[in-house]
């Protein structure tokens, strides 16, 4: 059996009951970075042995997995942080463990797109997920798909990409479309921050910018907002 185990995204009290006990009675952990996830694993006095699975090796440890798991093992998939198979590992090997007619649960638990999504106060009824952005091949044609989106859409950005993300979104959907840039979720310097696209990043410009944190950022659809 594979399971997949959702983490906390920043706050260690966001951890379930279920997750636990997974993550004490698998046989094996596959971990994103093992030294990440030995805090949170000591933290809860789980001893369970662990090893990596990150996207420098699950293509050439993908099968086998596959065959530890045929053969009867139990093993718990977690990430740094959140839900796997979410921006995260976790896509091949489900891929690969239905391909072969083995079982996958998988846990609900902790993820930052839920949580800033929510906190926007954009319509949430429908949305569109489309992660990190490509870096350069793509990029335009991303940004000129989600500008044209009916629905708010959300993205995840690295702090010092965040202006420039701003600044191409803005160029695309508009310098008054809303938004939202939501940082370090759970956490204690928790931020929510809302406004056009330009009054974000002219926040983020003026001061002193971002120099840390998970953040997702949220922008409303077309038309949005508008009376």
């Amino acid at each position: 059996m594979l399971y997949l185990v959702p983490t906390p995204i920043g706050n260690l009290e966001d951890m379930t009951l279920r997750a636990i006990r997974v993550l004490r009675e698998a046989d094996l952990i596959l971990a994103e970075d093992t030294r990440t996830s030995r805090v949170l694993l000591d933290h809860y006095e789980i001893d369970t042995p662990l090893r990596s699975y990150h996207a420098h090796n699950e293509h050439r440890i993908t099968q086998e997995l596959v065959e530890g798991l045929a053969g009867g093992a139990r093993y718990a998939l977690i990430t740094d942080a959140g839900t796997p198979g979410i921006s995260d590992p976790g896509f091949l090997l489900v891929r690969a463990c239905r391909q072969a007619g083995l079982a996958v649960q998988v846990l609900p638990g902790p993820t930052a797109l839920v949580p800033a999504l929510v906190a926007s106060g954009l319509p949430s009824d429908r949305f569109f997920f489309e992660g990190f952005l490509p870096h350069k091949k793509g990029r335009r044609t991303r940004l000129a798909y989600l500008a044209q989106l009916p629905c708010t859409f959300v993205l995840f950005e690295s702090p010092h990409r965040l202006l420039r993300c701003l600044r191409e979104l803005a160029e695309h959907c508009g310098a008054d479309r809303p938004a939202c840039v939501c940082r370090e979720l759970t956490k204690v310097h928790e931020e929510v921050r809302c406004g056009s696209l330009t009054e974000l990043r002219q926040y983020y410009d003026e001061g002193e910018g971002v120099a840390k944190g998970e953040i997702v950022v949220v922008v409303g659809g077309d038309h949005q907002g508008k009376a």
